[in-house]
């Protein structure tokens, strides 16, 4: 893949790949979420009924596209471009003449209805402008750029949903604020490189084009737009130049189908006035769906926020895992490799980061993408006074269907949760030793089924004349050191079991056996053996 590629042309890897169906017959608008939502492909509605222009939709909503868009091999390696961007930004470079603007459409000519925007579920409040790659100013801290979602509401009208605190919903209230409206460009059909680095939840004052230049490898192009002193991406396929109304968050949006795999409520929010749609000759309309389009890109993001958090927490990891049980968004497993009282440092670092409401820190023997692996550990490893901790009071996600309702402008709080699953100080590491099966490297069940026979003992059974001297030869296997029962069992393959475990038992019955703390076989009187609770020895 070329890091100059642009949306269409990731549209033909796609469809090279086999993962992007061409559907050439008219389709209904009204069906086209739900075909999305069925299909294991992108899909891609060439004859739209009522509209001039293409659909394509679900063009990351598997992993696997997740990682075509991102040209690399494996999911985990998504994290690694997103922290190139992080570490070395590209700004964004202008362009003199841009694809975007091949066609410019203002003023009174504007008519959003034209555009082909999809409903998504049956409670949607209306069309939502899913995929927009939004570019605003504040006076003071400079460029920001982020997605959001847009309900059409009239011909050059829609709302903007910024009901969650972030950088956009601080440049519209200080705009609110001085009576001004706020300019913005609304990028549409933009390559995932742009998705995601303008995905990224940035400190006020970086970049987002700039991470997302430095995803992509170059420089993201950006145009002047026509009627705003603003710029967009020049590469999309459609441009909606506009402006956040001085209206305060007074009008109705919503509802709509949220990350959460959930129908959002009613959110009020201001109004967005559009001035002019600038398009490519032949544009596609990119519709995101709703919610695992959002969720591939997204989990990256929290990965990289994470490590880094827990690198400044000075906590060795080993691995990551942003749940999709937990929307990609509110949980995440973490496994490290642990010194005394890290396990909470970690935990504490981790809840720190972004919208994440439950963590759970876990040793590295633990397999983080093992649900089961992962509750055994709970299970087998937690004390609840002990292990749990709950920060009451923490900055929330509105989306968050568990929270009370609050009143209307009041920025909700709630409680954030970790839990130390790993083996607590003090504790004897023999307790967490994991059940191992003997042989397991030669005893193959597929090769019994197939007809494999062991061979016999070259020894045989030995009578009960020759038990006392086997047991002599066990005596001297275990003085030096301690040995398992499966380990002398195996020592002695010669012999058949029973008289291994005969030769043992003569041992026991003439009070020369014991074992070490262990468990494993030993001199009784040995410095190895075990001491009975309450007696010196």
């Amino acid at each position: 893949m070329h890091e100059n590629e642009d949306f269409r042309q990731f549209l033909d890897r796609l469809r090279a790949e086999g993962e992007l169906v061409d559907l050439h017959q008219p389709v209904d608008i009204r069906h086209i979420a739900t075909l999305v939502d069925q299909s294991d492909k992108a899909l891609y509605f060439h004859d739209v009924i009522g509209y001039d222009m293409p659909v394509v939709s679900g063009i990351i909503r598997s992993q696997k596209r997740a990682v075509m868009s991102m040209g690399v091999e494996r999911y985990g390696e998504i994290e690694a471009k997103l922290q190139r961007g992080l570490v070395a930004p590209i700004p964004p470079k202008y362009v003199e003449k841009a694809p975007c603007q091949e066609i410019v459409i203002k003023g009174d000519d504007v008519d959003l209805y034209r555009l082909p925007v999809p409903m998504s579920s049956i409670y949607d409040g209306g069309p939502m402008i899913t995929a927009g790659v939004v570019i605003a100013r504040d006076p003071e801290h400079g460029i920001n750029a982020g997605i959001y979602r847009f309900m059409v509401k009239e011909r050059n009208l829609t709302g903007i949903d910024i009901v969650t605190p972030n950088n956009m919903r601080l440049f519209a209230q200080r705009a609110y604020e001085r009576g001004e409206a706020l300019p913005i460009s609304i990028s549409i059909g933009c390559h995932p490189f742009e998705i995601m680095g303008t995905g990224y939840r940035a400190p006020l004052g970086v970049d987002e084009l700039a991470i997302a230049g430095g995803i992509r490898g170059s420089a993201v192009e950006l145009a002047q737009c026509e009627t705003i002193d603003l710029p967009c991406i020049a590469g999309s396929e459609i441009v909606l130049e506009a402006e956040i109304l001085p209206t305060g968050w007074t009008h109705p949006e919503g509802r709509f189908g949220e990350f959460t795999r959930l129908m959002g409520g009613l959110h009020w929010n201001p109004l967005v006035r559009v001035k002019a749609v600038t398009m490519r000759r032949n544009a596609v309309y990119y519709a995101l769906h709703m919610p695992w389009e959002n969720t591939w890109l997204a989990a990256p993001t929290r990965y990289t926020a994470i490590r880094s958090a827990l690198k400044t927490a000075g906590v060795q990891v080993k691995d990551i895992n942003v749940t999709l049980g937990g929307c990609a968004f509110w949980h995440a497993v973490i496994s490290i490799r642990k010194q005394a009282g890290e396990a909470k440092n970690a935990m504490l670092a981790a809840l720190s980061v972004m919208d994440l409401k439950h963590v759970v820190i876990v040793d590295d023997d633990i397999d983080v993408f093992n649900p089961m692996d992962v509750e055994w550990a709970i299970a087998t490893r937690v004390q609840g006074d002990r292990d749990v901790v709950v920060i009451p009071g923490a900055r929330a996600k509105p989306l968050d269907p568990s929270l009370a309702v609050m009143p209307h402008g009041v920025v909700p709080t709630g409680a954030k949760v970790g839990i130390d699953a790993t083996i607590g100080e003090g504790i004897p590491t023999e307790r967490f030793e994991r059940i191992a099966y003997a042989y397991a490297d030669r005893a193959k069940i597929a090769d019994y089924v197939g007809g494999k026979a062991d061979a016999l003992p070259a020894s045989g059974q030995v009578g009960e004349d020759m038990i006392e001297t086997l047991a002599r030869q066990v005596l001297e296997l275990i003085e030096p050191e301690p040995r398992y029962y499966q380990d002398i069992a195996a020592h002695f393959s010669e012999y058949d079991f029973q008289s291994v475990a005969r030769a043992l038992g003569h041992l026991h019955t003439t009070g020369r056996l014991w074992q070490d703390p262990k468990g494993r076989m030993c001199l009784r009187n040995s410095k190895f053996a075990a001491v009975v609770p309450g007696k010196a020895g």
